[in-house]
Order: structure tokens, then C-alpha cells, then sequence
């Protein structure tokens, strides 16, 4: 039962972050570096600590009396993973929901789910799952053979991709993703992918925080929200400095007040996409209450927002056009990452 209900949160949360672009595209009349900043505000400062505060009250006393090298490092993470959720949303400009996605979220889910396992190698820590915990036991190569599933899944996407790229001529590429650069996209899309993989590390360094909240007598459920405040302030700092410089290089200030703009849904629309983003973790800390934060939580979380993805960029027809073959690998694809979502899971089950 805990592990299915971690699968179901699991998939909430990714629901919520394959969907989170999705008021972004009703923003009208604004540069890209305006609304990304708006809904990042909601995203990594206004909701986090809201979240915390409703669910672990002491939440701002954890955090002052957490000692220096958690905080460094879980805001350090922070730093580095706003560089992938950064370019994260140029992938998408560049590439559309679903391959832009399946770049990101495979090289994301590779070095998020495994480099933690191969600390744990080197540096032991009780209740962490090292890599020789995955190849040493039946239900870790249950769940490293879900790993390799998902990758060939990504591949697939991946291929889908290169397929449509040849199959569309250029007009058609500007009907479906209206800034598509297949070059451009795919090398931002690799970035952002290493990159996001370090919010895997910055929960990691912020356990301290999550573990003292159990102990106070808060709900584990919940444990991770104390961590997203701290974390998300590195984020918040990465990306904040670049959408500023945006503003001045691109003279777009003039879009925070411009009443010639629908001010109010382009405000709104911003809101709910940066909102919709934090759900994704605030449902990831709660699958990963049931699962652990190891291989297996960061596999799952990354398959469902690339399942989700790829089910908006179907619906939004991204893939209108290309050849029949095409869009059976993409569907295969799909498929491929539903399949490992399966395969972790019934990993998950014979550890428990």
C-alpha cells in the first residue's frame, strides 16, 4: 500500500510539472524573461513557505538552527539547479513539450537517480541507498533494470524527435512549436537536464532540516517542505539575476506595467504556472515519504512529468503532420517510460 500511494503521489507531482507551461502560453504581449520571473516568484519565494507554514509550522525556526554546512550546500544546490530550471524553459521554446521534456527530464533523471547512489558509496549514511545496494539485491537490479527502461523510453522520444525534425518542413515546425531549433534546443536541453539533477542533490544535503522536523512531531509526509524554502532561495537567486539582465537587454520593464498588456490574466496565468511548478515537489517530498529518496522516487517523479509532457504535446498537436511512422515511435516511447514507471514500482514493493 505505501508503495502504490507513493506511485500516485508521484504522479500527481509529475502532473503538475508536465502541465505547469501550460498558463504560460495564455500569457499574451509579454517577453519571455517577464512571465518566467513573475510565476518564479510564486514558484521558489511566495508558495514554498506558505506550504511549510501549513504543514510544518516550526519550519523558520529549523531553518535558523540548522547548522552552517547544510544550509550552504542545500542553497549551493539551489544555485546550480536554477541554471537547469532556467534553461529548462528555453528547452521547451526551443524544442516543444514533449521533446524539449525528454532531452531535459532523461539526462535529469540519470544523474539525479544514480551520482546520489554512488556517494553513498563512497560516504556512508544510515538509511541511504547506495549503488551497491541496487546491484547487490533483487529488488535494486528490479529497479536499475526500471532505470534502463525509462532511458530507452527517453531514447525513443528522442528519436521521435529527430524523425519529425526531417518529416516537417520549416513552416510547418513554426505552426506546431512556434520558436523550434532543433541544434539550439537540444544543446540548452542537455544543459538544463545536468543541471536540474541538482535539486536531487540539494534535498539530499538538506535532510538534517526534514529529519528535525520528524522528530518535533511533525508529519513525515511533509518532511521535504522545510527543505524547499532554503533550496528554492538559490533558484530564486539564479534566476532573478537573469531575467533582470533580460529586462534591461531587451527593454522589456516596461511589460510589468504596460496597460496596453492584459495585465491582469498575464499576472494571473503567471501565478498559476509558478504555483502549479512547486506542487511538483511538494508531491514528490510526499512519494518520497512512502519510497525514500533514492534511485527510485527521482526515476518515477522524472517518468511521470515526461509521460504528462508528451500526453500535452500530442493534445497540443506538436506532432501534426509527420508521418505515420513518427508517431508510432513517439507513442512506443510513451509507453517505453510507462513500462519502467511499472518496473520501479514492483522494485519499490520487494524492498518493502
Amino acid at each position: 500500500m505505501q508503495v502504490l500511494l507513493g506511485v500516485i503521489f508521484h504522479f500527481i507531482g509529475g502532473f503538475a510539472s508536465g502541465s505547469f507551461y501550460m498558463p504560460f502560453k495564455q500569457v499574451k504581449q509579454w517577453k519571455w524573461e517577464s512571465y518566467w520571473i513573475v510565476g518564479g516568484l510564486f514558484s521558489w519565494l511566495i508558495v514554498p513557505p506558505i506550504a511549510a507554514a501549513l504543514t510544518v509550522p516550526d519550519f523558520a525556526t529549523i531553518i535558523s538552527t540548522a547548522s552552517t554546512d547544510t544550509l550552504i550546500y542545500t542553497l549551493g544546490f539551489g544555485v546550480l539547479w536554477g541554471f537547469g530550471g532556467l534553461t529548462y524553459g528555453l528547452a521547451v521554446r526551443y524544442l516543444g513539450m514533449s521533446l524539449g521534456n525528454s532531452v531535459v527530464l532523461g539526462f535529469c533523471s540519470a544523474f539525479g537517480a544514480l551520482v546520489p547512489s554512488f556517494y553513498y558509496d563512497l560516504f556512508p549514511a544510515q538509511g541511504k541507498t547506495t549503488f551497491s545496494d541496487l546491484i547487490g539485491t533483487s529488488w535494486g537490479l528490479v529497479v536499475l533494470i526500471g532505470i534502463v527502461v525509462c532511458l530507452l523510453g527517453i531514447y525513443i522520444c528522442g528519436r521521435a524527435g529527430m524523425m519529425k525534425e526531417r518529416d516537417l518542413p520549416d513552416a510547418e515546425k513554426r505552426t506546431s512549436v512556434a520558436e523550434f531549433n532543433l541544434t539550439k534546443g537540444l544543446l540548452v536541453a542537455i544543459f538544463s537536464g545536468i543541471m536540474s539533477a541538482c535539486f536531487n542533490f540539494g534535498i539530499e544535503a538538506g535532510k538534517p532540516m526534514a529529519e528535525q522536523a520528524v522528530e518535533l512531531g511533525w508529519d513525515p509526509l511533509f518532511q521535504n517542505n522545510v527543505i524547499y524554502v532554503v533550496l528554492l532561495w538559490g533558484g530564486l537567486a539564479t534566476n532573478l539575476l537573469w531575467c533582470l539582465l533580460l529586462n534591461v537587454r531587451n527593454q522589456s520593464f516596461s511589460d510589468y506595467t504596460n496597460a496596453a498588456t492584459p495585465l491582469a490574466t498575464n499576472y494571473l496565468f503567471s501565478a498559476l504556472a509558478g504555483t502549479t511548478w512547486f506542487l511538483q515537489f511538494f508531491f514528490y517530498g510526499m512519494g518520497e515519504s512512502k519510497l525514500g529518496n533514492g534511485a527510485s522516487s527521482w526515476i518515477l517523479h522524472m517518468a511521470c512529468i515526461i509521460l504528462v509532457a508528451n500526453m500535452w504535446g500530442i493534445g497540443l498537436n506538436e506532432w501534426k503532420g509527420v508521418k505515420p511512422a513518427t508517431k508510432r515511435m513517439i507513442v512506443l516511447g510513451v509507453f517505453t517510460i510507462l513500462a519502467s514507471v511499472a518496473i520501479v514500482g514492483y522494485g519499490n514493493f520487494l524492498k518493502q
